[in-house]
């Protein structure tokens, strides 16, 4: 059941609102004022807030101000609701981070029109990002109203990569987001000594070249496919329109590259600081997640030694006799090339 914090001085409104959403079948929690509605929504985290701008002891923009300070309460959906209908009043309430208004008087329709589209459109946000373009639709339909997964799939142009087969190259200007429809990519950045780095591994449902995008600068790496691969292509102005048009969808694209950056940094670290040992096991770790993560019995890694001696920052022969010490422990099992992981337990605690 939605819980809903509503923070309203006026005692009538403030009973009759929250007994419309209670036959709406919605927790409703009250308070008197913003210093009350503040304390409240720190300790309770609703769903929702519905609160009015002019209160005693902290007025309503105190309320949003503060709630947006606090890490557990900034991405509550916050609905104002007042009397005051002004033009710059609405800007201001924008400005600070409210989602809606409700302008009163009111009626029991419109105030559960507002509240159900807006709770709406957080369970579509917090569809996980990484589902592809399923989740790529989803994130557009709840910034716009609009079910636009049906014209983002429909006569989506598709290129087809073969293995080794170069996707974007290192200092190519990007003109489209691909999303990964079939196969697994690899992304790298070779030295002044031709030596290959890996910086990405992608799988079914990933996008490839929105850094590039976000930052409108060329590709700082170059993506290669690792196998037969299908790639869908999304031009670069429809996806700048959704990204300037779109709060909430910008928002999560920015989570999903704070996550690839955090992720990249933590491999890297390894990569000057682990042990060859150590590397190797991560690197088969982090192959061993990216492409089971349903974590399916029997699953092997089918990459060549070479792309696993990129991963894992170190050379092919080096990579090969760490292969056969792991055989050798029973750590891994090796069959017809590919790798089955025996002990992901020891292998992820190996001393470094």
């Amino acid at each position: 059941m939605k819980k809903i914090l509503l923070i309203e001085d006026n005692s009538n409104i403030r009973e009759n609102t929250a007994e419309i959403l209670e036959l709406a079948s919605y927790t409703v929690l009250s308070a008197e004022n913003g210093k009350i509605g503040v304390e409240l929504a720190i300790q309770e985290v609703p769903d929702l807030i519905i609160c009015d701008i002019m209160m005693p002891v902290l007025d309503g923009y105190g309320v949003l101000h503060m709630l947006q300070k606090n890490p557990s309460t900034k991405h509550i959906p916050f609905i104002f609701l007042t009397a005051k209908t002004e033009r710059a009043d609405f800007r201001k309430g924008m400005e600070l981070g409210a989602d809606d208004y409700i302008t009163k008087p009111f009626d029991g329709t419109e105030l559960m029109n507002a509240v159900e589209s807006r709770l709406k459109k957080v369970d579509l946000l917090k569809e996980v990002f990484t589902e592809g373009l399923q989740g790529f639709g989803k994130l557009v339909q709840a910034s716009s109203g609009k079910d636009l997964l049906a014209e983002l799939a429909s006569d989506r142009n598709t290129n087809l990569y073969k293995k080794k087969q170069t996707i974007y190259s290192e200092t190519n200007r990007p003109n489209c987001l691909f999303y990964l429809l079939k196969g697994k990519v690899k992304t790298y950045k070779i030295n002044d000594d031709r030596k290959e780095l890996v910086t990405g591994l992608y799988n079914q449902g990933d996008f490839l070249g929105h850094i590039a995008l976000l930052e409108n600068t060329n590709y700082k790496e170059t993506a290669e496919a690792i196998e037969e691969t299908e790639l869908a292509v999304i031009p670069k102005e429809e996806f700048e329109s959704l990204i300037s048009n779109s709060p909430e969808v910008s928002r999560k694209f920015i989570q999903l590259l704070a996550k690839n950056i955090s992720e990249k940094e933590t491999h890297l670290l390894a990569l000057a600081y682990n042990s060859l040992r150590k590397k190797v096991a991560d690197s088969l770790l982090l192959i061993f997640r990216k492409y089971n993560a349903e974590r399916k019995p029997g699953f092997s890694i089918d990459v060549s030694r070479e792309n696993l001696a990129t991963i894992a920052g170190t050379a092919t022969e080096s990579l090969i006799r760490t292969l056969s010490d792991f055989k050798s422990e029973k750590l891994i099992e090796i069959r017809d090339g590919a790798i089955l992981i025996l002990d992901e337990k020891k292998l992820e605690n190996l001393i470094n």
